[in-house]
């Protein structure tokens, strides 16, 4: 159970890295690659909760609040149900 409880907390890492990444524009270098791989692992449940929930308008952005809903999801849903004892 330990290793499922690390790699949930991973994946947190996971899904901030790449909000932290989307605030800046990233075109080449190593950056682009961090930024793609980020993606490829959550994209897979982030685009289906995007379409589900869509973006909240503010003026002209839009905030996307499909990450924060998971990232509350697996905090308090997921680990304590995998990481009790």
């Amino acid at each position: 159970m330990e290793f499922l409880c690390t790699i949930t907390q991973l994946y947190i890492y996971v899904i901030i890295g790449r909000i932290l990444l989307s605030w800046f524009p990233v075109s080449g270098g190593v950056l682009e690659g961090i930024d793609t791989f980020l993606r490829m692992l959550t994209e897979p449940i982030l685009g289906p909760m995007r379409r589900a929930i869509p973006p909240v308008r503010l003026g002209a952005m839009a905030l996307d609040l499909s990450p924060m809903i998971l990232i509350l999801v697996i905090g308090l849903i997921v680990q304590p149900l995998v990481c009790t004892g």
